[in-house]
């Protein structure tokens, strides 16, 4: 079955579903979608073409019905979803059908059960959707859907998480509607928390989406300049680098490119960038990356060193990194060389540069403007004279990128060929500020590679002249034209050393398909388009066949139509898209009716010129009035020439009315003949109906008495849910105590935070304090050592005075013994003797108390031997009275 059938019978089942919402029509329906989303038929769909238009446009509206079942409309969202991967078909699902809000419209509709599986297909679908895609603020639901992401991105289910975040960070990069609309959100400061949590995340695609949205919404504010600053921002760096070395995959992979492509416009992130010490490293193993098999990884690599070169200083180390090495040279028509030094990536940045042209496109042209950058910083530097070598082996593969495709292969090849050979023109003229280098692509690039190249595009552009130009086709004349007037300039550069070349270059000036590439470049908005126009037509224009009226026309003619373009979207706004086309398509489809009058008069005046010389030959007397002849002509033509011109735009203004008003009436034909089928339908329906209501009544009769007997249950049962209700209130007031418990427990709960945030600065103090104490330990410690050393001396000293006390007990012993023999004749005395005894004994006792009391010791020991003094004169003098004296004289002592 061819895709034309598909479409019909799509069309057909989307038309029966909606007239119908049975499950059999939604089984078939379900049927043919999978049907075509096993059929190629991208290109069909997307072509603008009524019935695909029409099938798509179904499908939308079937998916966005609230009423559709959920396994239809993942079935829709599924086929939907192939086609978002290709950049043009992205475009159209995003522009054209809405894609995104009818996304987010079944986002909304379902936000009650995020945990459902179409929510989860919804988001992956809109994340793959919306990347790189700015994004309508006014789409439908839009509002609603950054509300849902906000409040989900801490879900419970990681996979939501994640495609909550990536589709966050898609809605923010580069919209500053939807970052001011997250800002002006109440929940916004945790929505931060929750994003500054992630950070720690196990899986670095959710820290690599949470820092993308912190540095889309914060990086100008407190909070980003508090996350990046010169302190935090080596560590993302490291993790950036990280990732993109050895990321969980491509999609992380991009996102984390993404990041460093954005902080590197910041000029303060990309000073820090300059000044982080492993950056040479990390720039080594980002440039092994140039060698993997994987296309989206090279591109993306190649995309990040670009960005890095708009940095200066990392510009110079790039262009250090990758042409420093030496590439082998490589003989013409072999690949050897590259597979034996396959580790240098500038031979790497040649196998992509190489790649085929219906290959992916970013890969080549990433690659080519990144060596563009890199000999611009390296012409000037010492590594122009090493880097010749490779500018050598370069040159032997970029040319042959300069080769025609075939034709056969459509304009979309034509279109990729106009891209990528603007970028090696481009990379042509970068080469050639430097003399030296401009001798080796003298050597290399041929007139003819230039002729061949200028002549396929100038034949297109004349095609495109004579045919009804869309968008499209006006597009890929501009592209054209733009790469004509870039190769033009390279032969304006090589022509001095290259006598060939400058022949080609002055023939091709002369020829008037340049009118068309000339005046479009010299109207166009573009700043570098103008001054190449420029430079060309100041070559081309003291060249004597160079058609200088022609060029002067179209000129005035595309500024003209775009003046009236402006007056007619003001006047007719529903009408805009289509003057705005007209006026682009304009400049293509006048240039020939000009061409043919002025070479129609050209060639007049040269049948002129011949016949005044036959006439001077015969000396004829009537050649003025001859000559008033043709001037009255020539008059008249131009003043005809004119009122075509007139004519041809109200022509091609009628004409797309015309277009227009054809669309509008076969659309509505088609809907008449629609609306006629469906009447024969009905009509078919209602006499089927008819019958069956007949039917049906009999039934009823019967269904009447079955719902007397159910109105008895639900009577019983309205009791039930009576009960319930009031079980319900119950519940009700149960719930606002809980309510007010919850209050309570979160105002506990500040209050317990505030109390944590105090003992965290008491802990604090005390561990200042801790420290100071353990520090006056350290001093009493070393004190005490010292006063163990005074201790030691100290006993020492006692140990001196104890045999000292010895002597004098033993000495106390004998007077004791004498004390006795005397004790009978000193009655009066003992008394005092007791008292000597007891201070014998207490100074005993201050004795042995001496171990425990060393300051005091020898006080005291001072004391006692004053005390043995008095006592051994006591005991004298009573030895003395007890001699034999008489008892008056005793008596007089003791008085004394």
């Amino acid at each position: 079955m061819d895709v034309s059938t598909c479409l019909k019978s799509l069309l057909l089942a989307i038309r029966q579903y909606r007239n119908n919402r049975s499950a059999l029509n939604a089984s078939q329906l379900q049927k043919h979608i999978e049907d075509i989303s096993g059929l190629k038929c991208a290109g069909v769909l997307f072509s603008g073409q009524v019935l695909p238009s029409e099938c798509l446009s179904g499908l939308m509206e079937v998916a966005g019905d609230i009423n559709t079942s959920h396994a239809l409309t993942g079935t829709i969202i599924s086929l939907l979803a192939q086609f978002a991967s290709d950049g043009e078909t992205k475009e159209a699902l995003h522009s054209s059908y809405n894609f995104t809000g009818t996304l987010a419209a079944i986002i909304h509709c379902n936000r009650s059960t995020p945990e459902e599986p179409l929510v989860l297909q919804c988001l992956n679908v809109l994340q793959r959707l919306t990347y790189n895609v700015r994004t309508l603020h006014c789409a439908s639901h839009i509002h609603e859907l950054i509300s849902f992401l906000m409040q989900h991105v801490q879900s419970s289910n990681d996979d939501i998480v994640k495609a909550c975040l990536g589709l966050v960070a898609n809605l923010c990069r580069h919209d500053v509607t939807v970052q001011a609309h997250i800002k002006s959100q109440s929940n916004v400061k945790a929505f931060y928390r929750a994003l500054i949590n992630f950070l720690g995340h196990n899986c670095l695609t959710v820290v690599v989406f949470a820092l993308s949205i912190l540095s889309s919404l914060t990086l100008n504010e407190e909070v980003g300049q508090k996350l990046f600053n010169a302190k935090n921002i080596h560590q993302t760096f490291q993790l950036i680098f990280n990732i993109t070395v050895n990321g969980d995959g491509t999609l992380t992979r991009n996102y984390a490119v993404d990041l460093l492509v954005d902080l590197l416009k910041n000029p303060k992130i990309a000073d820090y960038l300059t000044k982080y010490k492993h950056l040479s490293v990390c720039l080594s193993e980002v440039l092994g990356l140039l060698h993997s098999k994987d296309p989206d990884t090279a591109s993306k690599v190649m995309e990040l060193l670009v960005s890095l070169c708009s940095v200066p200083v990392l510009r110079k180390l790039v262009c250090e990194t990758v042409l420093r090495p030496p590439a082998p040279r490589l003989q013409p028509g072999t690949r050897k060389g590259v597979q034996a030094r396959g580790s240098e990536p500038s031979l790497a940045l040649v196998h992509w540069v190489t790649s085929p042209l219906d290959g992916p496109e970013q890969c080549y042209m990433q690659a080519l403007s990144l060596l563009a950058e890199l000999f611009e910083e390296a012409i000037g530097s010492s590594l122009c004279s090493s880097a010749q070598s490779f500018v050598e082996l370069l040159l032997q593969e970029v040319l042959v990128l300069l080769q025609s495709p075939d034709s056969t292969e459509g304009d979309q090849l034509l279109k990729k060929h106009c891209l990528r050979a603007g970028r090696v023109v481009d990379f042509l003229l970068v080469l050639c500020g430097d003399d030296a280098l401009r001798m080796l692509v003298s050597q290399r690039v041929s007139p003819e590679v230039c002729v061949s190249q200028v002549e396929l595009l100038l034949s297109y552009s004349q095609d495109l002249t004579g045919s009804t130009c869309s968008t499209s086709s006006y597009q890929l004349s501009q592209l054209c034209a733009e790469v004509v007037l870039k190769t033009l300039e390279l032969m304006s550069h090589l022509r001095q050393t290259m006598p060939d070349m400058e022949t080609s270059f002055y023939r091709i000036l002369q020829d008037q398909r340049m009118v068309t590439p000339l005046s479009l470049a010299m109207t166009s908005n573009r700043r570098e388009h103008v001054q190449i126009a420029l430079r060309i037509l100041f070559e081309a224009a003291p060249l004597p066949d160079f058609p200088s009226v022609i060029l002067g026309d179209s000129i005035a003619a595309n500024n003209a139509y775009r003046q009236r373009d402006g007056e007619l979207s003001i006047r007719r706004s529903s009408a805009s898209e289509d003057a705005s086309f007209i006026s682009k398509s304009f400049p293509t489809m006048h240039t020939e009716p000009s061409g043919s009058a002025s070479h129609s008069i050209d060639s007049l005046i040269e049948k002129l010129q011949n016949g005044v010389e036959l006439q001077e030959k015969v000396k004829d007397v009537h050649m003025s009035e001859i000559i008033d002849v043709y001037e009255q002509k020539l008059s008249a033509l131009a003043s005809k020439e004119s009122r075509l011109q007139d004519l041809l735009e109200a022509k091609a203004l009628a004409l797309s009315q015309a277009d227009r008003l054809i669309a509008q009436y076969r659309c509505q034909r088609a809907q008449a003949e629609a609306e006629a089928r469906k009447l024969a339908s009905l009509l078919k329906d209602t006499e089927r109906r008819k019958e069956d209501l007949q039917a049906e009544l009999n039934d009823q009769l019967l269904e009447v008495e079955r719902l007397k007997s159910d109105s008895q249950q639900l009577l019983q049962h309205n009791g039930r849910l009576q009960a319930v209700a009031d079980q319900h209130q119950e519940l009700k007031g149960t719930y606002n105590q809980l309510l007010s418990r919850y209050d309570k427990s979160e105002g506990t709960l500040k209050d317990l935070q505030a109390a944590h945030i105090s003992l965290t600065q008491q802990a604090e103090g005390l561990r200042k304090t801790n420290e100071g104490l353990r520090l006056q330990q350290e001093r009493t410690l070393a004190e005490l050592a010292e006063k163990e050393q005074q201790i030691k001396g100290l006993k020492a000293d006692v140990l001196e005075k104890d045999s000292n006390i010895t002597g004098l007990q033993n000495e106390l012993r004998r007077q004791e013994e004498q004390i006795k023999e005397m004790e009978e004749n000193i009655s009066i005395l003992r008394k005092e003797l007791n008292k000597t005894e007891q201070a014998r004994k207490d100074t005993s006792i201050k004795a042995s108390s001496l171990e425990l009391q060393k300051s005091q010791l020898e006080a005291k020991l001072e004391k006692i031997e004053e005390e043995l003094g008095k006592h051994t004169q006591m005991i004298a003098m009573i030895h003395s009275l007890s001699s034999g004296k008489l008892k008056g004289d005793v008596t007089a002592n003791l008085s004394l």
